[in-house]
């Protein structure tokens, strides 16, 4: 459902990205694992057609995100780190612009934006403009957004940032079930017991490169380790600097 092709990124002798493959089949949901800097964010950006990769290829649904950009963003919904929303738009207006973004029809967009703003306790401000609205608020009206045309992958970076705990339930109980019915998700966390909660497979990124790939306790028993945070900081210690 999602595939990663050899993808890189340089800024100039920058290695942000350096040959990273990946594929998230239907049924899945991975957790892409790196300290700050490691190349998370910079994999989401290339996924999801914001920043373009200097090698490589993006893919979902089999369709290339940068040679057919408008086809590949209708299979999937994306949260980012930070949500960027128009202020001067109430909740709703911003759903029903969605909406017709992504041409569903009235009478189920009405009743799809009814079901999402009741989900995030979003209701009672959704004629609110979303310049009152707190960080969480926000954040919960991204997840909305994504998920409004009901799309067979979701990609989400770092989902969890401000989120009270209604809605960190939420996520991770939207984390975990999402990809059921041949749905696939991708999401970016620094947050390792998220990872291990919810995660069928985790992928471990440092300095731009993929440091281990696997299901969580296959990978704590290849390496040794007790938890996840044992294993990520050992291998990430261990890991040599990339060259430039």
């Amino acid at each position: 459902m999602i595939r990663l092709e050899d993808l890189s990124k340089r800024y100039g002798g920058f290695v942000a990205l350096e040959g990273l493959s990946l594929e998230i089949a239907p049924g899945e949901t991975l957790a892409l694992l790196g300290p700050n800097g490691a190349g998370k964010s910079t994999t989401i950006k290339a996924l999801v057609g914001l920043l373009r990769p200097s090698r490589g290829r993006a893919l979902v649904g089999g369709i290339d995100v940068w040679k057919e950009p408008v086809r590949a963003k209708a299979q999937f919904g994306y949260v980012p780190d930070r949500p960027y929303l128009y202020g001067k738009l109430t909740g709703l207006e911003l759903l029903r612009f969605a909406a017709g973004v992504y041409r569903l029809p009235r009478a189920q967009a009405e009743a799809r934006i009814e079901e999402l703003l009741v989900r995030f306790r979003l209701e009672r401000f959704a004629s609110s403009l979303i310049e009152t609205y707190s960080h969480g608020m926000r954040q919960k009206l991204s997840l909305a957004l994504s998920l409004l045309h009901s799309p067979p992958a979701l990609i989400l970076d770092e989902p969890m940032v401000g989120l009270d705990p209604h809605a960190s339930r939420l996520v991770k109980d939207l984390l975990r079930d999402y990809s059921k019915n041949g749905r696939a998700v991708l999401y970016a966390t620094h947050q390792l017991h998220l990872a291990e909660q919810v995660a069928d497979r985790v992928a471990l990124v440092h300095q731009g490169r993929l440091l281990a790939l696997g299901k969580p306790q296959e990978l704590l028993r290849q390496h040794g380790s007790s938890d996840l945070e044992e294993f990520f900081l050992r291998l990430t210690e261990e890991a040599q600097p990339l060259p430039a």
